[in-house]
């Protein structure tokens, strides 16, 4: 019988490595330097793994000393030997032996004896090898069946040939286990992957990022006229692409030197936006354009969508009556969902969810909270008035903050609780009622009245009305009824206002001395403005530290304008940054009786300015005698000058209508004032008609007097009134005296 043909294709056994044993090496793995040629295995009668018949399989010349440790290695099993491993792959089972003719089995123990003799004979011919050429035909392949070809495994350690295709090794890689001995290989191929992975993916991005820059993806979002007037306003705007043509407007305009289209400009992209957020969010192009100015682009629109939005509900406990880990226990038990509004306030509650409506809870009629926004807080804290304090609130209604300063001083000290709305101060009325305040005092005055009613404040609380441009989730109408008119006449009544504010403040108190100025609006005009304003009309006031721990400080420039460098000590708040509503507080500190030539000094309230007052009063008025110019010499102006007769309608109708909001009739008050006038023009004739005649008569009695004798004139001096006679006497003394010296 001849040699087996299974082991006539069979690769030779290489020699063995002498430094360490076979079966310490590991599996081979991507991008190691390549092992050496593994040692083939004789057919032990195990399905092994078919090589690919495109592969090539090399094959080199054995040695004499591998041939005789396979020999003695036979001869001791009495079986074939195999370098392969008898397992196979650790937790797989071998696949089971296939049955092997007979004439196979003799072919096998035959190869085994004669492997000395083939040793010493030299060649492939012991192992079945009919040639000594390195190669085989890639032809014989096709002759042999699936199961007689075969693959040669590793050597003893478990290593297999890399003869396989890109399929089979990524297999073999899935299937590999992991063990104590490849751990550290394992670790490694796995660091790998991972850092190429994240290089392709930062690769991908660079990519992405790099494509922004490219001329043909800058964003086309300006439109042409001729585009832009088809017919476009006739219907419904379409929403989606408003946002979209906003985010790539904002994404041009934060890198405008690369993303910009040729030959445009700034303004035409900002002209824009504004026409695309006023048809997205509804505003007027007046309130867009004041209010895009405020921020940066980026930050605008976080503004803008911010206000879309409403602020989350926030109560605020009574410490007049409970506290707030009481409070909170309450509601929870009565399913509210709530936490703390932030490490910033002590009385604060936030409410997410509720089952029972807040504003008629029975702790909500027992006084125990009050619903108020939390950018209503802080002017409270700002003020921080001290117990037994005299304070006033020129603004109050509808109670939160009055309330809020009861709590703080404890229901110690007095409260003026001042509101120009007798509407209002009636639900002002009732809450002090519910929450228990006691040291409170309601009254009903223009606020612009207040220092000459009462004065020398320790503290005065000025919330100003304003344009309510930081509260547009509550109230969307400011979006389109507020004018360039509105923002004239508030900030004029505001500076009015502070002006006041400060002369009710006596500075020499021991505590306080402290204005608080707050708005609910984002505007300069309202804001830093007024601030500044005042601090020019009003040297003897300066700005201080609020003493709030959060907020954005005021603007020092605006537009080209400078304002004092104080100013930072102010504070603002925005919806989009804190999750509360538009704010803006200063806090003054009055440090000097105000001077008398200050504008609205009169009104001044404090000692030290009456007396100033009564010393200009007694100083000789200083007339400026430079004369008047003709009304023809005077050229007229572009204005068109001042119609008085059209004034004075306009200015009875103002009064008129400051009467009846004061509850007054205007007709009797102003009939009244109207008789008045007259008596007193009546009485003001009458002396002078008196001096006329007076003046007319004193020559004729000089001239009667000079026409008398002398008796006739000793007898009317005799007869002159007895107030007249000493003071003669007198002269006559002082003539003596004279004389003698």
């Amino acid at each position: 019988m001849g040699p087996s043909r299974r082991l006539k294709h069979q690769g030779v056994p290489a020699p063995l490595p002498q430094d360490k044993p076979a079966n310490s090496s590991n599996r081979k793995r991507k991008g190691a330097p390549e092992a050496p040629a593994p040692a083939p295995a004789a057919a032990n009668g195990k399905k092994k793994r078919r090589t690919s018949e495109a592969e090539d399989v090399e094959v080199k010349p054995a040695t004499k000393e591998a041939k005789a440790d396979i020999s003695k290695a036979a001869a001791k099993k009495g079986k074939p030997e195999t370098n392969g491993s008898a397992k196979g792959k650790k937790g797989q089972k071998a696949p089971a032996p296939e049955p092997e003719s007979e004439d196979d089995d003799m072919d096998d123990w035959e190869s085994a004896e004669e492997s000395d003799d083939g040793a010493k004979e030299g060649g492939f011919d012991a192992l079945g090898s009919d040639s000594d050429d390195d190669e085989m035909p890639d032809d014989e392949f096709d002759e042999l069946s699936d199961d007689d070809v075969v693959d040669s495994d590793d050597d003893a350690g478990g290593k297999k040939q890399a003869m396989w295709s890109e399929d089979e090794d990524d297999d073999e890689d899935a299937e590999e286990q992991l063990t104590a001995a490849n751990i550290e290989g394992l670790t490694r191929k796995l660091d790998m992957q991972r850092a190429q992975e994240e290089a392709e993916a930062q690769a991908e991005l660079e990519e992405a990022a790099l494509q922004t820059n490219i001329a043909g993806d800058r964003p086309n979002v300006l439109m042409d006229d001729d585009e832009d007037d088809e017919g476009t306003s006739r219907l419904a705007p379409d929403l989606q692409l408003l946002r979209t043509r906003i985010s790539d407007t904002l994404r041009v305009l934060t890198d405008f030197q690369n993303l910009a289209e040729p030959g445009r400009s700034r303004a035409e992209y900002n002209a824009q936006i504004l026409k695309d957020i006023c048809a997205y969010y509804g505003y007027s192009p007046y309130m867009a354009e004041k209010l895009w100015g405020l921020f940066p682009p980026s930050e605008a629109f976080a503004f803008f969508e911010a206000n879309e939005t409403p602020r989350p509900l926030v109560i605020r406990t009574n410490t007049l009556r409970t506290h707030r880990r009481q409070l909170a226990q309450a509601l929870i038990n009565r399913g509210v969902t709530l936490e703390p509004v932030g490490k910033w306030s002590k009385v604060g509650l936030q409410i997410f969810e509720a089952n029972v409506p807040i504003g008629a809870t029975p702790e909500y009629l027992a006084g125990h909270y009050i619903i108020q926004a939390a950018s209503s807080f802080l002017p409270v804290m700002a003020l921080a008035p001290q117990e037994h304090e005299r304070v006033l609130d020129m603004a109050s209604a509808p109670g939160g903050k009055t309330t809020h300063i009861a709590a703080l001083m404890k229901n110690t000290g007095c409260i003026f609780a001042n509101d120009a709305n007798k509407d209002r101060a009636k639900g002002l009325i009732g809450n002090i009622h519910r929450m228990g305040v006691k040291n409170t005092i309601v009254c009903n005055y223009d606020a612009l009245e207040f220092p000459k009613v009462i004065g020398g404040f320790d503290r005065v609380l000025l919330d100003a009305p304003c344009s309510g441009t930081g509260v547009i989730a509550k109230d969307a109408s400011v979006k389109t009824n507020k004018t360039e008119k509105d923002f004239m006449r508030l900030p004029h009544l505001q500076k009015q206002l502070l002006l006041h504010a400060i002369d009710s403040v006596d500075h020499a108190s021991k505590t306080g001395g402290y204005i608080v100025y707050s708005t609910c609006s984002v505007t300069v005009e309202e804001n830093e403005r007024v601030v500044q304003y005042a601090l020019e009309k009003r040297p003897n006031v300066k700005l201080v530290s609020t003493g709030l721990t959060f907020g954005k400080e005021g603007m020092t420039s605006f537009q080209g304008r400078r304002f004092h460098p104080s100013l930072k000590e102010t504070r603002r708040y925005y919806p989009h940054a804190y999750n509360v509503d538009g704010f803006f507080v200063a806090k003054f500190k009055k440090t000097g009786p105000t001077p008398a030539n200050a504008v609205l000094a009169e009104n001044a309230s404090t000692k030290a300015s009456k007396a100033a007052t009564k010393k200009t009063e007694e100083a000789p008025e200083v007339v400026d005698h430079t004369p008047v110019a003709e009304e023809e010499e005077q050229e007229e102006d572009d204005f068109g000058g001042f119609d008085d007769e059209e004034d004075q309608v306009y200015i009875e109708r103002s009064i008129k209508h400051q009467l009846r909001k004061k509850g007054k009739n205007p007709k009797a008050v102003l009939s009244r004032k109207k008789s008045d006038g007259k008596g007193a023009e009546r009485k003001a004739e009458k002396p002078a008609e008196e001096e006329v005649v007076t003046k007319e008569s004193e020559p004729k009695v000089k001239d009667a007097a000079q026409s008398k004798p002398k008796g006739e004139a000793k007898e009317s001096k005799a007869k002159a009134s007895p107030k007249e006679q000493p003071e003669a006497k007198k002269e006559k003394k002082s003539k003596k005296g004279r004389k003698s010296v």
